[in-house]
């Protein structure tokens, strides 16, 4: 089983800091045993501290690399589902989603929220995320976001980075609606036309109406799906396991958690690939290339039609 946690995951980012930073080069396995060996100090050092976590009541920590975390402290009976929250952020790390890390930490009998702050990016609604390449990353994102029932995403909860060349790179940020618990389908997709319903009336699942995917093509999202498809329910299990060797839970309780998080996630899973799979098709690239060549002729007889009036 720990052979598929030993697989390294692909993602499209060239900065090797950024790559530091994020854990980009762990494998699943990996990534789970830092987490548990992140040792935080200096609390209350509140300089890199954004201002909208700072009206959230986060304070500022540092861990024994030196990188700036974002903590707030939860009630005891919070922690269950704030541990739930941090398997999500591992599946979103397995499906090579760009992600700040998002994790449940004891410290001194006291229970923390605890976030990693993505320095140096500024919120997406600072772009235009209707244009590419915000949009297709976004459309994409939906699939994780709907696998985790979380149905409160908004402007900020993205961030946007810049690679060595530049070009922008959307981290998924906040985990707290996140629900691994339900094991009823709290979205599902409307069965006229591509389109979701939600139990929850907050604003926003996406960024992005139901009409921004009109157009869009399966290769939009296959990386996605593929990644999807290939999580299977045993390696959620295990390493949900393995993220509880942190010993706030009991036995059995890690166990029950571990179990109930694969049946969710694989159930869901497989709902969401069948009604992606539904909707969107492979781009006909030979009817595209007759619209080219089409209005390619249009220029043409229009660049002859000037010059004969010269």
């Amino acid at each position: 089983m720990s052979d598929e946690a030993k697989k390294p995951q692909s993602y499209d980012i060239k900065d090797p800091a950024i790559r530091e930073y994020m854990y980009l080069d762990y494998t699943a396995e990996m990534l789970v045993k830092k987490i548990q060996n992140l040792e935080f100090t200096e609390i209350g050092d509140d300089s890199e501290v954004p201002f909208t976590a700072r009206v959230r009541s986060y304070r500022g920590v540092k861990d024994q690399d030196d990188a700036s975390w974002l903590i707030k402290e939860i009630p005891e009976e919070e922690i269950y589902d704030h541990k739930l929250q941090e398997i999500a952020y591992y599946i979103d790390f397995m499906l090579n989603t760009l992600a700040a890390p998002n994790i449940l930490k004891e410290i001194d009998g006291k229970f923390f929220r605890i976030t990693k702050n993505i320095k140096s990016a500024m919120q997406i609604s600072s772009y235009n995320y209707l244009q590419e390449p915000f949009k297709s990353v976004l459309a994409a994102d939906l699939i994780n976001r709907w696998l985790f029932f979380d149905e409160d995403r908004n402007p900020n909860n993205y961030l946007v980075l810049h690679d060595t060349d530049n070009s922008p790179k959307i981290v998924a940020i906040d985990y707290n609606k996140a629900d691994l618990r339900s094991s009823e389908m709290k979205i599902t997709g409307q069965e006229e036309k591509f389109g979701w319903h939600r139990l929850e009336k907050t604003r926003f699942l996406t960024l992005l109406k139901p009409e921004n995917f009109d157009n869009l093509s399966i290769e939009t999202f296959e990386p996605r799906l593929t990644a999807l498809s290939e999580l299977s329910e045993e390696l959620i299990e295990y390493i949900t396991l393995k993220s509880l060797e942190d010993n706030i839970f009991s036995k059995k309780a890690s166990k029950e958690m571990a179990v109930l998080a694969a049946k969710n996630i694989s159930f869901r899973k497989e709902y969401i690939i069948s009604y992606f799979r539904k909707w969107f098709i492979e781009k006909n690239l030979n009817t595209e290339k007759e619209v080219d060549d089409r209005y390619a002729g249009f220029g043409q007889s229009f660049l002859d039609y000037y010059k004969g009036k010269q």
